[in-house]
């Protein structure tokens, strides 16, 4: 900046020595100072990149076209050559993209003409001002390109990470506290009906609803911790499961009359990568929510877990009997977004995921299938 206002000030005393030029060139280098130093905090909300950049040029183009047509001769600076070089740079860096070639042709073109003030067009010194004026024009010129080029690249950075944040944490969401918010509503329902025929035994189904709105609002908080928390640690405190939490998962399920058994495979390895286990255990969770909702007079349901030494792949499988019996509020049926967000998580780590219904005429079948010995890339890349 101390350099562009002593330029400025040098070029107010070249002006000076031509008489009547100074009061032109002084409110020229005022507006083009204004428009290149202007606070970006305080700068009011008329004075676009495009304003910016053309008035200023606009200003020194008459200054020009004077210069020509008066009888005195008028000298040209390197004050305002500086200031519409900078102009051009915000020209290019700044401005929309529909206005931000002619912003940038003008600054340029300007610039170009200035020599003319006290050459005459034809002679030498004109065509050796414009050589060095288009050097600089084009360094200037790809250096504010490279930069926008960043900016753009940032910008569609950060829009992607958002949207990915956003669609993992509205995944937490769904996967955790609609979980514990559907077995509220059944175990609710529940304790309706025994209100009128079994009072003695309503306790156990009061805590089971106490114990699951507890656990909905504890994950409620880690997610919103998350949004909170933007720091590279943020990650950590996402609600996770591993296989270690399907034992309580399905001790916790079972509603009176149904039967849940977990049948677990002794040679099941302790090392399997935290992501691979972390989705299994949605998908046993995901497919237990869809039993309440859609198939609440199941009776047995069988959840399991084992390895495929033959081709190292994890391979969790969740299956009930029901017949599609359910007396939950359509509004509490989910929009189907639960398989199709367990889908996406499944195939990120190079498995499969089949749900369907079973042989017989009757039940409901999920079966995912992990690769237990190295994660996808893919999912690699999302995590980063």
């Amino acid at each position: 900046m101390g350099v562009l206002l002593a330029a400025s000030g040098l070029d107010l005393l070249y002006a000076a020595t031509s008489g009547p030029s100074l009061l032109p060139e002084a409110v020229l280098l005022v507006v083009g100072l204004a428009a290149v130093l202007w606070p970006a905090g305080r700068r009011p909300e008329w004075l676009t990149p495009q304003v910016r950049t053309a008035v200023p040029a606009l200003l020194s183009l008459l200054c020009t076209a004077l210069a020509l047509l008066a009888p005195w001769e008028t000298l040209f600076g390197p004050g305002e050559a500086m200031i519409l070089l900078c102009l051009l740079f915000i020209a290019v860096r700044h401005c929309p993209p529909r206005r931000v070639l002619a912003c940038a042709v003008l600054d340029g073109v300007t610039l170009l003409v200035m020599p003319m003030r006290y050459f005459d067009p034809g002679q030498d010194e004109v065509l050796g001002f414009a050589v060095v004026g288009l050097f600089l024009i084009g360094m200037v010129a790809g250096l504010a390109g490279y930069l926008r080029t960043l900016d753009y690249r940032r910008t569609v950075a950060v829009t992607e990470t958002r949207r990915g944040e956003r669609f993992a944490i509205a995944a937490d969401l769904h996967d955790f506290v609609a979980h514990h918010v559907t077995g509220i509503l059944v175990q609710t329902q529940m304790a309706r009906m025994m209100a009128a025929t079994r009072p003695d035994e309503l306790d156990p189904v009061l805590a089971g609803i106490e114990r699951a709105a507890t656990e909905a609002l504890a994950s409620m908080r880690r997610t919103v911790g998350v949004l909170r928390d933007t720091g590279p640690e943020a990650a950590d405190h996402r609600p996770v499961g591993d296989l270690a939490g399907l034992t309580e998962l399905t001790e916790r399920f079972a509603a009176p009359g149904q039967q849940v058994t977990l049948h677990r495979d002794p040679a099941l390895p302790d090392d399997l990568p935290h992501e691979v286990q972390a989705a299994a255990f949605r998908v046993v969770q995901e497919a237990l929510t869809n039993v309440r909702r859609h198939a609440s007079d199941a009776t047995e349901i069988t959840v399991s877990v084992r390895h495929d030494h033959d081709h190292d792949r994890l391979e969790v499988r969740v299956t009930d009997d029901g017949r599609g019996g359910t007396q939950l509020p359509a509004a509490a049926h989910g929009g189907g977004f639960g398989l199709v967000g367990l889908t996406e998580r499944v195939t990120a780590l190079g498995g499969e995921l089949h749900a369907g219904p079973r042989g017989g005429g009757y039940g409901w079948e999920v079966r995912g299938v992990f690769p237990a010995a190295a994660v996808h890339k893919s999912w690699r890349l999302q995590k980063s």
